[in-house]
């Protein structure tokens, strides 16, 4: 193959990985996520890339070459995923990485329509299904409470009456102590509102020492 032949064939096709990888970027961008609009659309670049050249090389896909991206996605993907204490953020971050790459890798094999319709359906789930993900959370909302208390026999009890009267589903975490207290994380899910009323609560009380949600 030529010069003037790559440049019809495959360079058209590193310039739809990087329109492919630019539009799932600047959503990530626009979210303030780690991975964001240069880093997803090289992600998809270099995918397309590696699969262009394994086709050459190969004479035809080499799927031990596909393995290796597949691998060195993950590494990257687990890269985007953070975990304190018992929260965990980016897994949305890291999923759109790996999808990124398997774009680039469909578009660098020519696939030009199984990738474009990854791409239209991908973007219908981090775009569409934000306003799903809403009404979710609104009803049922999952979240961290680390709540200090003086270390009294009825500590427990009186932090499960007070999400009780919330009516919220709870269960504890972790317990530590911390010299004269005792520090509960408990995992607690519910309506919106009803966080806010057992937040409410919790500042009101004085039995509680101190909380972070």
């Amino acid at each position: 193959m030529n010069f003037l032949n790559f440049i019809n064939e495959d360079y058209v096709k590193i310039l739809a990985s990087m329109v492919a990888g630019s539009i799932i970027g600047a959503e990530r961008e626009y979210k303030s996520k780690n991975a964001g609009f240069r880093t997803i659309t090289l992600i998809t670049i270099g995918a397309t890339l590696y699969t262009l050249l394994s086709n050459r090389i190969a004479n035809g896909v080499d799927f031990h070459v596909v393995g290796n991206i597949v691998v060195g996605v993950g590494f990257l993907g687990a890269g985007a995923i953070f975990k304190d204490g018992a929260n965990v953020s980016g897994l949305t971050t890291a999923a759109t990485i790996w999808i990124s790459a398997a774009i680039g890798m469909a578009i660098g094999a020519g696939e030009y329509s199984f990738a474009f319709l990854t791409l239209v359906t991908v973007l219908v789930i981090l775009l569409g299904f934000s306003g799903i993900q809403s009404i979710i959370d609104n009803r049922n909302a999952e979240r961290y409470y680390k709540i200090c208390i003086r270390n009294q026999s009825d500590s427990y009890i009186f932090i499960k009456n007070i999400i009780k009267e919330c009516k919220l589903k709870s269960r504890q975490v972790s317990i530590s102590k911390i010299d004269d207290k005792l520090r509960y994380t408990f995992k607690i899910s519910g309506g919106v509102h009803k966080h806010q009323q057992l937040v409410s609560l919790l500042s009101s009380s004085n039995e509680i020492i101190s909380f972070e949600v």
